[in-house]
């Protein structure tokens, strides 16, 4: 009875480390291919690549769902990466993300604001709160035809920070003291973001730049309202459709791991070749 158990042990054991090595040796392989794309663009383009990708679907983890978004790590390896670029390069920075902290899509804003060289955005799919924060300090957006950006307005805790401040047009009286200072930060908040996004869009925008600030931060729309290109272009924001199909080559390969059946089916055949031969 010993030996059966022992054996069955070790079998587990086997088979854990077995698929360990298996999940290792398939991030190595789809790092590499991400790389090898990643170099195949930037030697035809002759600019640098860099990414900013979140799958927003949940991973699933011992049951619990994990998501990702813009955080003080990704700002400090973004960074790193703009510093290894030199002056003069351009780069091109393919982005897709439900948003993140402020500080850190600011400190990314910053960086590439402050790049010499043509800075173009590339969202393939969405960027929106910080990740549209980022792109806006591009020189150039680039967007899928069926892509959004979305608004900048802040958020305080789990609230939007115009829909705080307008509680104060109530009776002063009616309205508890942890309400009033959460309206304090809230204009704060309100205020700094529109400082920022007027002065991030002066240079290229300096007759719309407040307009734009304006609707972007003020609450006008929900958080996660879909700004698309029709919509951008309506504000005045200058946005391309020119996405590269490199671009969503390289989208194949941020995948989630399948973890179950997938909700969407298709042929994986791009059908449109046929029609570019015969152009």
């Amino acid at each position: 009875m010993l030996d059966f158990f022992t054996i069955i042990f070790q079998l587990f054991w086997m088979i854990l480390i077995f698929s360990s090595l298996t999940s290792l040796f398939k991030n190595l392989s789809l790092n590499s291919s991400r790389e090898t794309l990643m170099r195949t663009i930037e030697e035809k383009r002759k600019n640098r690549v860099i990414t900013l990708i979140h799958r927003q679907e949940s991973i699933s983890f011992l049951g619990f769902g994990i998501r990702k978004f813009i955080d003080i790590e990704d700002s400090e390896e973004l960074l790193r990466a703009i510093k290894m670029t030199p002056a003069d390069m351009p780069i091109d920075f393919i982005i897709h993300t439900p948003g993140g902290l402020v500080l850190a899509a600011e400190q990314i804003a910053n960086a590439l604001r402050k790049h010499r060289g043509k800075v173009t955005v590339f969202v393939p799919h969405y960027a929106m709160s910080g990740g549209t924060l980022i792109a806006l300090a591009a020189d150039e957006i680039v967007i899928d035809e069926n892509a959004v950006l979305g608004p900048v307005d802040p958020q305080i805790g789990q609230f939007p920070a115009a829909s705080i401040l307008s509680v104060l047009k109530k009776n002063i009286d009616e309205v508890d003291d942890q309400t009033l200072i959460l309206a304090d930060v809230a204009e704060k908040a309100m205020n700094q973001m529109k400082e920022y996004v007027t002065d991030l869009l002066r240079e290229k925008y300096p007759d719309k730049a407040e307009e734009l600030a304006d609707k972007l931060v003020s609450g006008y729309w929900t958080h996660d309202y879909p700004i698309t290109v029709e919509k951008a272009r309506e504000l005045g924001l200058r946005v391309s459709t020119d996405m590269p199909r490199e671009i969503y080559d390289l989208m194949d390969l941020y995948k989630n791991p399948a973890g179950g059946k997938p909700s969407i089916g298709y042929v994986p055949m791009d059908y449109r070749i046929g029609e570019r031969q015969k152009k």
